[in-house]
């Protein structure tokens, strides 16, 4: 019931990149990451009247919080694998791939009250599995600008809420929820070897970026 790409986070990490072609058009990336998931929502009515019972695993270490709707930090070691297809001339690189997710952090308010949500109490589920979409374009060199589209492909949860009608009735019902995240980060790729673009299209232009892939090594 908390849509939309309201909660930012952290993505960061080392990855290890082989080409599978001897062009290097082709490549396979593995990365480990930390990614920063979750959701956020502002409160929009009034809940100074309700009372703590109503909401299910309430933490009375913490104080009520009247702006909060819902928020969410689930935090993850990540293992994604993707495959690339990178235009030799322009540097943009396509690729599609999937990614498997370890929680290890875990934090929720639900209307204003945290909750006793953590790693350990199986609220969520402990592997993420999604599938990824991924774009890349070279700026310089090594420097690229990623971004990436992402969504849980098994749910991350159950989750079972309760709404107090007018007259007094209680209704509850159920979701599945999944992580759907974008990512927009900064890559630099170390030893990759780049030279100036020398090729020119028929109206005396350069064809595409300033500077190449150097792909003569260790193929000639």
């Amino acid at each position: 019931e908390v849509a939309g790409y309201k909660k930012f986070g952290i993505n960061g990490g080392a990855s290890v990149m082989l080409a599978l072609h001897k062009n290097q058009c082709w490549f396979a990336t593995l990365e480990l990451l930390y990614t920063q998931k979750g959701s956020y929502s502002r409160q929009y009515f009034d809940l100074k009247a309700y009372a703590p019972s109503m909401f299910q695993d309430v933490n009375p270490d913490y104080p009520f919080n009247p702006n909060i709707k819902c928020k969410l930090n689930l935090d993850y070691v990540e293992i994604p694998l993707v495959f690339h297809y990178e235009d030799p001339k322009t540097g943009v690189a396509f690729g599609l791939g999937a990614a498997w997710g370890r929680l290890v952090y875990a934090k929720e308010i639900y209307n204003g009250y945290r909750r006793t949500t953590d790693i350990r109490s199986k609220t969520y589920r402990t592997n993420d599995w999604s599938a990824i979409a991924d774009v890349k374009i070279r700026l310089y060199k090594g420097l690229k600008l990623n971004f990436r589209f992402q969504y849980s492909f098994v749910p991350i949860r159950k989750m079972t809420y309760t709404t107090l009608k007018t007259n007094g009735n209680v209704e509850t019902w159920e979701r599945n929820q999944y992580n759907n995240v974008l990512t927009l980060r900064l890559i630099y790729s170390f030893n990759e070897k780049y030279t100036p673009n020398t090729k020119i299209n028929k109206k005396g232009e350069r064809q595409g970026t300033k500077w190449v892939r150097d792909t003569f090594e260790p193929y000639e």
